[in-house]
Formats: structure tokens, sequence, C-alpha cells
């Protein structure tokens, strides 16, 4: 660490509190901002309101060494920073594809109201391309230093479970910047990533606010691609786990993101390549990204395809049958449940009637909270016990490392659909399980 800054975070959501927490455990002096006093109050008791591996003890150490502090004043955080770094949500509409900007354009207007000495923004949010501009705008019009109010675009990179080393240890460093001298700021708030050798792009605000969407969007294509080639195994009896193997030894495709299964969700990956083609239409450019329609309509399908699935495996229909579900959250390592594969499946196969039992590890009390007519169970084995089909749809280390003997013992009918294409295949069927995964044909039949 080069030095000590003055920090403040804007918003104290999943980024934000990272962020927050993370700036502080690096010698930062941090001061978090939200609106909510009930969350602030949890907060500064070291209570972390979603589940993110390695978190919490960062965050009460900070707030016991007393480098990080919680307000709702707006006044405190411009009179006690120098360095802002706005971390608000970016929804999607509810009334379009496109991002909704409503919390961005609070937190700049209320923070410009405030300042009152040079000062440095740094946005985080994920924003549509142009944002930047008007916030920089914002700033100098509505702050009494004017053109002393400075912006820096720097787009987060997190990874839901990976959110403290992506943080701590990013894989780069992007600035969008109209002053040059705002790069050496930065360069010793990030002190540390950037002594461990931590690549830094310094850009322009446009180029800085397309990279995240850029990469979300090329990794929701390489998703959607290869579950797309998984329906063509389906049909023409090519095995896609094996197909993924051969084209990623390929050094310009690699092998990461091409697990054919039920696809992506979360609050990233579907609203950021939506948003990208609202704005892409606003700018004239709209044929340009057709093909993120085609990614997202892959993506959505690969849903129904398993309720099919499961009706065929089940004999053709849901009644009376018990149906496991395992896995909740969008992805393992986090309670996430927004546009989860997983519980839009559960979804779907509740309102067809079968009777079906979620279980996840972390996320079961955010899918009571806004799925409450969907069953739960506490324990794995008592979602397993009489289950008719085992559905595994989201990849917690804990289902891979099931025991298929022990636990065919707890099930009506040995049948098990892995919709992650991750569960050993010759372990499951010697232990007497029907296997069925997507885009591998063939390898269904217990030996």
């Amino acid at each position: 660490m080069l030095g000590m800054a003055n920090l403040s975070v804007i918003g104290t959501g999943y980024l934000g509190l990272t962020h927050a927490a993370c700036m502080a455990s690096l010698g930062h002096n941090v001061i978090a901002f939200d609106i909510d006093k009930n969350k602030l109050e949890s907060l500064a008791n070291g209570l972390v309101p979603f589940h993110e591996p390695g978190l919490d003890p960062i965050l009460s150490e900070q707030i016991a060494n007393g480098r990080l502090k919680f307000t709702d004043s707006m006044k405190d955080v411009a009179d006690q920073a120098d360095v802002h770094f706005v971390c608000v949500g970016t929804p999607q509409s509810a009334y379009s594809e496109a991002a909704d900007l409503t919390q961005v354009r609070s937190a700049i207007e209320s923070l410009a109201e405030h300042i009152t000495r040079p000062t440095l923004v740094v946005g985080k949010s994920t924003v549509p391309v142009g944002t930047a501009q008007w916030v920089a705008d914002t700033l100098v019009a509505n702050s009494s230093v004017g053109n002393d109010a400075h912006l820096v675009w720097n787009p987060e990179f997190l990874r839901e479970g990976f959110a403290v080393k992506d943080t701590l240890h990013p894989d780069r460093i992007v600035l969008g910047v109209a002053h040059q001298s705002d790069v050496k700021t930065l360069e010793d708030v990030y002190a540390a990533p950037l002594a461990e050798g931590t690549p830094l792009v310094v850009t322009d605000y446009p180029t800085a606010e397309l990279v995240k969407v850029a990469a979300n969007a090329f990794l929701a294509t390489k998703i959607s691609f290869i579950n797309a080639f998984a329906d063509l195994c389906d049909v023409a009896g090519a095995n896609v786990t094996v197909l993924a193997d051969a084209i990623g030894h390929d050094t310009r495709i690699g092998r990461r993101f091409l697990n054919a299964g039920v696809g992506f969700g979360g609050g990233c990956l579907p609203k950021d390549i939506r948003a990208l083609q609202a704005r892409a239409a606003e700018l004239g450019v709209a044929d340009r990204f057709d093909f993120l329609r085609a990614v997202d309509q892959i993506n959505l399908s690969r849903r129904s395809q398993v309720v099919d699935l499961t009706q065929e495996l089940l004999g053709g229909s849901f009644e009376g049958k018990k149906i496991a579900v395992l896995g909740a959250a969008f992805k393992p390592d986090s309670d996430d449940i927004r546009d989860s594969p997983a519980l839009s499946i559960a979804g779907i196969l509740d309102e067809r009637g079968a009777n079906v039992v979620v279980h996840d590890p972390e996320a079961l009390p955010n899918v009571r909270v806004r799925y409450p007519h969907l069953a739960t169970a506490n324990d794995v084995t008592e979602a397993l016990t009489g289950a008719d089909i085992v559905l595994h749809l989201t990849e917690w280390k804990q289902y891979r490392e099931l025991d298929p003997t022990q636990i065919k013992a707890l099930v009506k009918s040995a049948i098990v659909l892995d919709g992650r294409n991750v569960l050993d295949l010759t372990s499951w069927q010697n232990a007497g399980w029907r296997v069925t995964y997507l885009g591998r044909p063939g390898s269904s039949n217990a030996q």
C-alpha cells in the first residue's frame, strides 16, 4: 500500500458492500452510504445481508478497526471523502429491456449538491454507453466547484462467489478518464493490486462503459453457443462434453464457459445483454446485435427443455410425482436467485402439477420470501426422500460429492437429470441410476 485515502462508497448492495469492505482492508478510510437506515444498522453490526464467501470476516474486522463506517447522510460523504465510488444498482427497467438508471441519477444529483471542494467521482455501476458523460456534465453543472469535480469510469468485474478475490486481486483495472491527472489518484487507491502486476487499461468514457457489457455479452454468447450444439448433439447422437473438450483445446476458443446445461441467469448477464440491445437500438445499430436476441432465446429455451425432458423421463405425466430440485441459486457459492434457471424450472414444474421440493445450501431463505408457494427442504436427504426423479440444477460442491449408492436408498426411482453436466456418469450408473444429461444421448441407461 503506497498511501491511505479517504474514500466513500455510495450504495451498499452486492457490489458496494464488497468494494467498501475490501478497500478498507487495503488500508483506506471508507464511509459507505445507503438510504436504508435499517440496513445500515445491520451492516454496522457486521451482518452481511447476502452470502458471499470471505466477506463476513473482512467486514467485521474493518468495522472493528474503525476504517469502515456507514451513513445515510450524503453531506457526511461529501465532507469526509476525497474519492467517491458510485456502486448503485442498474436493474432492467420494468417497462423495457433498457437499464433503469434511477439510482445512478439520484446518487449523482444528491452527491453533486454537497460537493464543496475538488472531488473525484468514480463510477463502477454497469451503465449504458453514454451515461458517463451525463454524469460528468451533471457533476460540473450541479456542484459548487464546477470543473473541479472530475469523473472516472471504473467498471466492476465481480463474479458472485469470488467477489472478494476479484476486488482484492482483479484480473484487470479499467479506467475511463477525461483528465489524465486522475489516473495517479486511482493508481494510489489500487496500489496493492497494481503492485501484484494487475494490468491497468486507461481509456475514454465510452470504451470503459462498454468493457463490462461486452465481456458479459461474449460470455453469454459462448454459453448459448454450446447449448445450441447440445441440442444438435441430442438429435445427431453426438456427445457435447467431448465436443467442448475438443474445441476447447483451441487456444482461440478455450474450454471455460463451454459446459452445456440449463444456461445462465443471475443479476448481470441476462439484464446486461438486454440493456445492450436496447442501447444499440437507440444509437441506430440494433441490427448488429440481433445475435444477442438469439443468445437470450436459446438460454431461456433451456428451461422449458428441461421441463419437457423431465416429463418424458417420468413417463409423460407429473401427476403424483415428487421431483427433487437440487439448487435454487443461479450459481454455486451464492444465495442470489435473480433469474435463476433452477427456480424457473421448479416454478414451471409446480404449475404443471408436480410435487416439487427445492433444496439449496444457501438460497432457501430468499426462495421462501419470493416463491412462498414452492416447497423447500432444509436438508438434501429430505428433498431426496421418496423422489421419483432428481434434477441437479445448481452446481454446488455438496451435490457433486453426493454418494449415489447411499442416496439411492432414499429415492423412489433412481432417475437423475444432470442439468449441469458435471455428475460422474460411471459412478452414478454403477450405483444403479438412470442418468440423463443435456447433449449427451445414450448416457442414460443404468448398468
